[in-house]
């Protein structure tokens, strides 16, 4: 009796640590004319998260404010856990950069490579995501 509440108790631990990382809330900031943000969006709900989102006029404000480095800028940019996430990240690296919390302000999928995330297409450019430190350096966070 004692084991299966003890494994009772661990099934349900973990399905709600499941749903609640899937639940995690993204603030996707765009321009309202975008369509490649709104098949990104889609991706990411998708995938378990849930979107807020606002149309803004000036990105770059936005970038700047947050300190998206100008040379992994990409056309939305995003907010989660207290990370930016730009561009046409992977919703799998979102789980992950929640998941494992490095110390980074965010992560970059620079320009609008194709076959990315809400950039299907007929061909397929590799691609990486880019992790940005809180000291401005970078690294490959995810290759794709």
């Amino acid at each position: 009796m004692r084991i299966r509440r003890s494994a009772l108790l661990f099934f349900a631990a973990a399905a709600f640590i499941s749903t609640a990382a899937n639940a995690a809330q993204l603030t996707v900031m765009k321009s309202p004319y975008c369509g490649c943000c709104a098949k990104w969006i889609e991706h990411v709900q998708q995938h378990g998260f849930t979107v807020k989102v606002v149309d803004t006029e000036d990105m770059a404000a936005v970038k700047k404010r947050l300190g998206v480095p100008d040379k992994l800028a990409s056309c939305h940019t995003t907010m989660a856990g207290g990370y930016f996430i730009e561009g046409h990240v992977p919703a799998a690296d979102i789980k992950r950069l929640l998941a494992q919390k490095p110390k980074a302000t965010g992560i970059a999928v620079p320009g609008m490579p194709a076959g990315s995330p809400g950039m299907e297409m007929a061909g397929k450019e590799p691609y990486a995501t880019i992790l940005v430190r809180g000291d401005g350096t970078t690294g490959v966070f995810a290759r794709h």
